[in-house]
């Protein structure tokens, strides 16, 4: 059994708490780190969206650790993008629910990016609707390079799908 996993999922939750502790909270909502961090959130997904791989590729770091709570681990830059062409493109819509979107500076690396997000399967419901989307909450780190920001490290958990979430009426 390795012990990788554990050790960088404990990393990274070290990581968002000395965040959370060193700042004042979150950063503002009108700060250059939140609006860059929105914004590449918003490009990433887009390029999720869309299919556009050259975009992904840009933005995502070679070394890339993505943990899925359904999935699993997934190493590396090209494991994420062949998924992504697989199982996302034109398949899945994310849609990120603003008011819980959280920003950390980490001081000479970049910034934590912490909230929650919506998931439609366009292929089971082509028009996406709060009463039929997924839910879930993510954790992403990134990284300020010479070359701009990249993708480090993603933990995607408590994924939720509509009839998960919602009490279902009781059987008569």
């Amino acid at each position: 059994m390795s012990f990788r996993p554990l050790v960088t999922i404990c990393l990274a939750l070290s990581l968002a708490a000395a965040a959370h502790t060193a700042a004042a909270g979150p950063a503002a909502h009108d700060s250059d780190l939140y609006k860059t961090v929105k914004a590449l959130d918003a490009q990433l997904f887009g390029a999720n969206s869309t299919c556009d791989l050259k975009t992904l590729d840009a933005l995502i770091d070679d070394k890339l650790e993505f943990y899925h709570d359904k999935g699993g681990l997934m190493q590396g830059k090209a494991a994420f993008l062949d998924a992504t062409k697989n199982n996302i493109c034109h398949k899945v819509e994310r849609q990120l629910i603003e008011n819980t979107l959280e920003v950390y500076p980490l001081e000479n690396y970049g910034a934590i990016e912490l909230g929650e997000h919506t998931f439609c399967n366009k292929i089971e419901t082509p028009v996406c609707k709060d009463e039929t989307n997924g839910i879930g909450k993510f954790f992403m780190l990134w990284q300020r390079t010479g070359d701009g920001w990249k993708l480090s490290r993603v933990i995607s958990y408590d994924h939720l799908n509509d009839w998960e979430r919602k009490p279902r009426p009781a059987a008569k």
